[in-house]
């Protein structure tokens, strides 16, 4: 296992894949029994890893007090990411759901009792509500790593426009920092690419993704007749309802029998080649070492570049708009050839 920062402006030191812990616990009816989870948890550990993510919400807070069971002996040698906005309750109701400033604050009091921690090495808010307005949200984040029950911060799920706000004003007004951002991310859900990941590399956050498999439907299983997440959870799953994913799906086996990998493997090992943090989500420890195996997987170049062209999302405006090259001459005086300019600005 290899080792990075956690953005450009943190020292964090987290593994090149993180353990998510969505299947945890069977709160919503599908998911890990202990003894299975301690088992997924061990062997993610004896790979090198060290960054879990869990969530307040996940198996309605069983996730949280397994992954709390699991690090006791650990705790200060991980990267420890939970969230907060959807309540650990089933139905959780009106005043324990969203991004208020009160939710945030006993949603982490809940986590920290169930993780049987004293600090959140990382917490994410779930994803926007759409009515808490952002410098509220800043605000909150900043008083819990004020406080030390928090360190760092991120921002899940929510729109480019919304994270660079709250990552400006936080700036402005000396508040803590948002230093990352989690989405929804592989060859199959790629629309990131046209504001989330530009944004994250121009703001030096660090970028995590979640469902790197398309809920299983880039290991192939389902068009062998598996079912998994298809019937279980029903939801976070890709069907092979496109051209452009049946083509995804032909070359990731094509690239597996040149690699001596399965396409599962190629598809969690093109996520890093992104610069995306690709968060691996097991329900069996066998699930784990097969995904594991990703991280000794090199993909050439023309492997990438092939998944690369296979897996395009239309940018549509401003953005080809912008690239057209009559209009980067224009921006470049007619000179575009003569300018050497670095490929991303930075700060």
């Amino acid at each position: 296992m290899r080792y990075q920062l956690f953005g450009r402006h943190t020292g964090l030191r987290i593994s090149q894949v993180a353990l998510g812990t969505g299947n945890f616990g069977t709160g919503w009816g599908y998911g890990a029994q202990a003894d299975e989870v301690r088992a997924i948890f061990d062997g993610y550990l004896e790979a090198g890893g060290n960054f879990i993510d869990t969530a307040d919400q996940y198996q309605f807070g069983q996730s949280e007090s397994l992954v709390g069971d699991c690090i006791a002996a650990h705790r200060d040698d991980l990267v420890l990411a939970t969230k907060y906005s959807l309540g650990a309750a089933a139905g959780s109701g009106i005043s324990a759901t969203g991004n208020s400033r009160k939710t945030m604050l006993q949603s982490v009091e809940g986590s920290l009792k169930r993780l049987k921690t004293d600090r959140i090495d990382l917490l994410w808010v779930h994803m926007p509500d759409a009515w808490t307005p952002v410098d509220e949200i800043a605000r909150g984040l900043d008083q819990l790593v004020r406080s030390g029950k928090v360190l760092y911060l991120g921002l899940s799920d929510f729109p480019a426009w919304r994270v660079a706000r709250a990552a400006t004003i936080a700036e402005l007004r000396g508040w803590a920092r948002i230093d990352g951002v989690q989405m929804e991310y592989s060859l199959v859900e790629r629309t990131p690419d046209r504001e989330l990941l530009p944004m994250a590399a121009g703001l030096g956050l660090a970028a995590v993704g979640w469902s790197p498999l398309g809920g299983g439907f880039l290991t192939g299983k389902y068009r062998s007749g598996e079912h998994g997440r298809a019937t279980g959870l029903k939801t976070l799953v890709h069907a092979e309802d496109t051209a452009q994913k049946a083509a995804i799906l032909d070359l990731l086996v094509h690239i597996a029998g040149e690699t001596g990998a399965n396409t599962g493997q190629v598809a969690i090992a093109w996520i890093g080649s992104r610069g995306v943090i690709p968060i691996l989500g097991p329900r069996s420890r066998a699930q784990l070492d097969d995904n594991l195996a990703s991280v000794k997987l090199t993909l050439t170049a023309e492997q990438i570049r092939l998944l690369d062209a296979a897996s395009a999302p239309e940018l549509g405006f401003p953005h080809d708009f912008i690239a057209k090259d009559g209009n980067r001459q224009r921006l470049a005086g007619g000179q575009l050839a003569a300018l050497d300019a670095p490929a991303l600005l930075l700060e």
